[in-house]
Formats: structure tokens, C-alpha cells, sequence
């Protein structure tokens, strides 16, 4: 499908639109992301389901996040960066291997790289850094052994500052850091309310407003705030300990645990912050517009600091757009799920490009949900009932609670237009063209990938329960 550069022109002001903005790239020279003659060090840190509409310099107005927009003011923010799939374990597994889940095994949540398939890490430890992995990196403990790091704490898959700490101050001064910590936050259970006023709350066009879902989502942003806090901790650590020569990277694995978000190909399952700085080397305060990948970030490392990115693998740099953030990258996202054990039985793909989004329900005759609202756990889906409730007396609240649960074998949405992908398009005649070029896109990319759509975990089927197994399994 060809891009006209007007369609493109309108693609980047409606993106620039619902955006906080920072300072003007037209005036930026282009220059290359420089390497030190000494290698930089490097910190990726990683959120836990963060939806990038719930971060300051994506447009948040309610949420507390100042120290992602202080990186903003000094990095390079990333308007499109997208994950490979929108649940923690798939969605890790390739960032660490710069392969799609169809390629390194872990296609379902809780599910690991195949042995077989090699890591990114250890690229890094081959270029002389030390490579350590604290809290949440990999899916969990013994993920983390299996991807390759120089040192991770044994059984420890929480955020804990103090390990870092000590890490740091007793580290190989003769070799250059690249150091990976994730936080827990903002993943259920969420904490208890500290600060947030639920009723002054911004919600979605998709979420149905309740005081429980209000409360709920209060809670969700005092974690949003925690993650945001430890992230202003290690970095604090990182400039005392390892000085101003060091890349620092934001983002997060996958949306926020609400319908039409996590484990969901929906923008707001998929798209993620992704904030990078390298003062001196990199723009500042500076935006792009550039769709990049999860998968492209441990090759652009691996480039940016003068290694070989290896042959072979789905993920590829987009060092020139560090270099130069008018530069394109991608013209195409695809993406997939499948399930999260017993409680997302739902495997679906998609295409994106910069304007259009195709979606397809390789089960539409399943029922989709989360593992918060099929199994309701305190401090996860407590807002759920008073949706069913309310869907019952509410057509607004039916329809929506509809659209979550059941959905068609193919959708396409103008991103240009309905940014928040409600109006499905797919049966327009108007957009038949576009339909069927994605269409064909998607089934090239699946037979490239080996892809064929099986799951092999019992879905939930419509008239079944929804309390199953309490345990997920």
C-alpha cells in the first residue's frame, strides 16, 4: 500500500495534537549518535503495565510522572514506539532476543525463550560491559538466568533500589555498565489511593465511568506514580555512580490491566513510552514520530556503542534516528497475542501502518477477557461487577461491555481519524482497498514467522462461566 507524503503530513499533526509538546526538531542539524572512544554506560529501565496515555509527556493531565518528564526535557521522545505483543512474558522475551514470539517460543504469557534461540545480552558482555539484571527484566527469576546477564540476584523478581545500590558501588570499575531494572509498578495488585482525587480523574472514551472503576483507576495511578519514582531512584544512582556519559532508556512492556488495554492489539495495549538520553550525543527535549519496536532496542544499543548487531533477527537500529529524529523507520508494526494461561484465550494479529490499523480475531466465536476481570482479585478488577450491573439497565454500558467480550474476525481502523480505534471500518466499502492489501500483509508476515495461529489452551467459550479456575491455570 503506498503513503502519500500529504497522508503522512496529517498522520504526524493529529499525532502532535492530544501530545504535551517539547522543543521544535525542524532547526536540529543532523549529526550522528557519536560513540565515546570510552564505551558509554547504559540504563534501560522497565515499567510494568504502563499505558503511555498515563505518562506526563504523552499527553497525561492527571497522573504524577515528573521524572519521565524530566528525562523528556533532556532525551528524545518516541511517539510510536510499539511492543511485539502486549503481555509481560512474550512482550520481554523479544526485547531481550530482538525476535517475534513466533520465533523464540514465548508466544503465550508465562512462557519462556526456547533454549535453543540466543539472547541479546550477552552481545554486550562480549563488548566488555557488565550486564545486570534487578526486579522485574525478564518474565521472572529463573527467565532472567536464561537471557544471559553478567549478574542478576538469584529468586528476586522485585524492584529493590538497595540491591542496585550495593551493585553499583562494588561493581568492575574497568568496564562499562549496562544496567537493566525493572519495577513492578504499575501492575496489579494496585496499592491503596495516596493523592488522587478519583472524580478529577481523565477517562477513556472505551472505560464506562462508575465510582468503582474511578477508585479503581485511582489506585492505578498511585502505582503509575510509583513506578515513575523508581525510575527517578535509579537514575539518581546511575549520575552520582556512573557520571553524565551514560545512555538512559524509559519505557515500559505493555498497557495498563483494563479492558481494551493489555492483552489487547489495541494502541493502547501496544504503543508504549520509550524515552532515551544520551546527553551531548543525542537530541534533547526533542520528539519523533518514527514507529519503532520493542525489537529494535538491544540492536540499536548494540550499534549505538560499536558492536555488530547480529544476522538473522526481527529487530533492527534505528541509531539514524537518534541521529536525526525527521528519519523514518518502520513503515509497518505487526504484532500478536495469544493468551495469558486460562485467563486471555484469545489469539489475535496485527498490521499497523502509520495511518491504518488491521486487526484479526482468529477466534471470534471466543470470549475475551483479562486476567483481572475473569478472575477478580482484589486491587485488580473491583470496578467489574458495577459494569455488568450497569450493562444491564445502560445500553452505553452493554455496548461497551459487548465490544470488550465479543468481537468480529477482522477490524480496520483510520488511526488519522479515530485515534482511539472505536469505529470499525472493515466492512466499508469505502476502505475495501485498504482492507485487503493489510489482509494479504498479515498472511505474509504470519507464513514468514511460522505462524499458525493455534493455541493449544482451552478458550473460554460464550455461556461458560467466567470463574473457572481461580488460579488461572
Amino acid at each position: 500500500m503506498k503513503k502519500s507524503p500529504t497522508r503522512l503530513f496529517f498522520v504526524l499533526i493529529g499525532l502532535t495534537a492530544f501530545l504535551t509538546p517539547l522543543r521544535s526538531i525542524e532547526s536540529l542539524p543532523a549529526r550522528p549518535a557519536t560513540v565515546s572512544p570510552a564505551k558509554p554506560n547504559i540504563l534501560v529501565f522497565l515499567c510494568d503495565d504502563l499505558s503511555t496515555r498515563d505518562v506526563t509527556c504523552y499527553g497525561a493531565t492527571d497522573v504524577r510522572t515528573p521524572q519521565a518528564t524530566a528525562l523528556a526535557a533532556q532525551g528524545l521522545v518516541f511517539d510510536r514506539a510499539f511492543v511485539a505483543s502486549p503481555t509481560c512474558a512474550p512482550s520481554r522475551a523479544a526485547l531481550l532476543t530482538g525476535l517475534y514470539p513466533q520465533r523464540n517460543g514465548a508466544m503465550a504469557n508465562h512462557t519462556y525463550k526456547r533454549d535453543d534461540v540466543a539472547s541479546l545480552p550477552p552481545v554486550l558482555n562480549a563488548l566488555g560491559y557488565q550486564t545486570a539484571a534487578f526486579g522485574k527484566v525478564a518474565h521472572g527469576p529463573k527467565d532472567v538466568a536464561r537471557h544471559g546477564f553478567t549478574y542478576a540476584p538469584s529468586g528476586n523478581n522485585e524492584f529493590d533500589s538497595a540491591d542496585i545500590a550495593e551493585w553499583l558501588a562494588h561493581r568492575d570499575r574497568s568496564k562499562p555498565v549496562a544496567l537493566f531494572a525493572g519495577t513492578h509498578s504499575p501492575h496489579v495488585p494496585w496499592p491503596k489511593n495516596d493523592g488522587y482525587d478519583p472524580a478529577q480523574l481523565t477517562l477513556r472514551r472505551f472505560h464506562y465511568d462508575t465510582p468503582e472503576f474511578r477508585a479503581d483507576r485511582a489506585r492505578y495511578c498511585t502505582a503509575v506514580t510509583q513506578a515513575d519514582t523508581d525510575f527517578g531512584t535509579v537514575w539518581a544512582m546511575v549520575r552520582r555512580e556512573l557520571g553524565p556519559d551514560t545512555i538512559i532508556v524509559f519505557t515500559s512492556d505493555n498497557g495498563a490491566q483494563f479492558p481494551f488495554s493489555k492483552g489487547s492489539l489495541y494502541d493502547e495495549g501496544i504503543r508504549m513510552p520509550l524515552i532515551i538520553s544520551w546527553p551531548g550525543h543525542f537530541p534533547a527535549g526533542v520528539r519523533t514520530a518514527a514507529q519503532v519496536s520493542w525489537l529494535d532496542l538491544l540492536p540499536t544499543l548494540i550499534d549505538v556503542v560499536g558492536g555488530t548487531v547480529p544476522a538473522g533477527l526481527d529487530g533492527r537500529s534505528f541509531a539514524p534516528v537518534l541521529a536525526n529524529p525527521v528519519t523514518l523507520h518502520r513503515d509497518r508494526i505487526f504484532t500478536q497475542h495469544n493468551n495469558d494461561a486460562r485467563a486471555n484465550v484469545y489469539p489475535i494479529r496485527s498490521v499497523r501502518t502509520e495511518r491504518w490499523k488491521y486487526i484479526r480475531n482468529l477466534h471470534p466465536d471466543w470470549v475475551h477477557s483479562n486476567h483481572s476481570d475473569r478472575f477478580r482479585r482484589d486491587g485488580a478488577a473491583s470496578y467489574f461487577p458495577a459494569w455488568e450491573a450497569a450493562a444491564v439497565r445502560d445500553p452505553l454500558a452493554a455496548l461497551l461491555l459487548n465490544r470488550y467480550r465479543q468481537r468480529p474476525a477482522e477490524e480496520l481502523y483510520d488511526l488519522a481519524a479515530d485515534p482511539d480505534e472505536i469505529n470499525n471500518l472493515a466492512a466499508d466499502s469505502r476502505d475495501a482497498t485498504t482492507l485487503v492489501e493489510l489482509r494479504a500483509e498479515l498472511d505474509t508476515w504470519m507464513k514468514a514467522q511460522g505462524d499458525t495461529g493455534q493455541v493449544k489452551v482451552a478458550p473460554w467459550l460464550p455461556g461458560e462461566p467466567g470463574l473457572v479456575d481461580p488460579d488461572g491455570k
